[in-house]
């Protein structure tokens, strides 16, 4: 059964979703080609030094030029990976086929998650990628306010026998809606991630693991975001460098944007409003922005 989340003060609105991740890069022409003709995103802006690329003229990648900026290093805090969200399992297997047809060697495992199917790939700077379908909410387990999340053997080759037809192979999904499910980032430790994420920021914790990752949402998804310390324990504020750049969170009205500013400043974070967007930093340098939006729920 689905969890309930009642309305709270100190909680994010329940039809809180994510909007873009944008990427600071070092090639941007490479990285264009990407996520475009291997991840089958489509271009939806290319202005200068920046590229966005989404589907059904829904952001979900922004690539910024950074040609200045290094690769950080390892061990850092930032970006885990951005988790593509694709409304049909024929998508997704499109999306799949093309990765496998165009760039086989990025593809780094699967895995069938209970809640969802995905699929993993690290994309040519290094940034952590997943391709995934969710199943219905009606499907999900929930015990004690969390959710049951496994890691079980999904065969790629055997979800494309399953899914991926001619008519999907000459396009037949290209146009299909995407957004971006969840981000998952590397961070130094969990407790602080859970004060900042949970207790500030308005998450409610959905399923962690002891000390090592916490996957956190809003209206009772799965997650929206994740924080893990499997590469990372330890790490401090992060220096400038190529890699995440932004995590942008879709919230539904203004009331839901001033309760957030609210609680951010009140657990003594810097909050930057500019009258349209509210941005801040997580204990890692990692930069979110908020902003009102609208839509529905993932």
């Amino acid at each position: 059964m689905s969890q309930l989340v009642p309305a709270s003060a100190d909680r994010l609105a329940a039809d809180t979703r994510m909007g873009a991740v944008t990427l600071l890069v070092g090639d941007l022409d490479l990285m264009t080609r990407y996520y475009r003709d291997v991840v089958t995103l489509q271009v939806l802006d290319a202005a200068g030094d920046t590229v966005t690329l989404g589907r059904a003229g829904h952001p979900i990648v922004v690539l910024r030029h950074e040609p200045a900026l290094r690769h950080a290093a390892p061990g850092s805090a930032g970006l885990y990976h951005t988790a593509i969200l694709f409304e049909s399992q024929a998508a997704l297997a499109a999306a799949l086929y093309s990765v496998a047809k165009n760039a086989p060697g990025t593809f780094t495992g699967s895995a069938d998650h209970l809640v969802s199917q995905a699929f993993y790939f690290t994309d040519p700077e290094g940034n952590g990628v997943e391709l995934y379908w969710d199943r219905a909410r009606t499907e999900w387990s929930w015990t004690h306010g969390q959710v049951e999340m496994a890691t079980l053997y999904l065969d790629p080759n055997a979800f494309l026998t399953e899914h991926l037809t001619e008519e999907i192979v000459d396009g037949a999904t290209a146009h299909d809606a995407a957004t971006v499910g969840h981000v998952h980032l590397s961070v130094g430790d969990v407790a602080t991630a859970k004060a900042f994420y949970v207790d500030a920021l308005g998450f409610d914790t959905t399923a962690s693991l002891g000390n090592t990752a916490l996957f956190v949402s809003a209206g009772g998804y799965h997650h929206h975001m994740a924080m893990n310390v499997w590469e990372s324990r330890g790490a401090g504020p992060r220096m400038p460098a190529l890699g995440l750049g932004r995590v942008d969170l879709a919230l539904p009205d203004a009331d839901s944007l001033g309760a957030l500013q609210e609680r951010l400043r009140h657990h003594g974070f810097q909050v930057r409003d500019d009258g349209r967007t509210v941005s801040f930093d997580d204990p890692w340098n990692n930069l979110l922005q908020a902003s009102v939006t609208g839509g529905s729920a993932r």
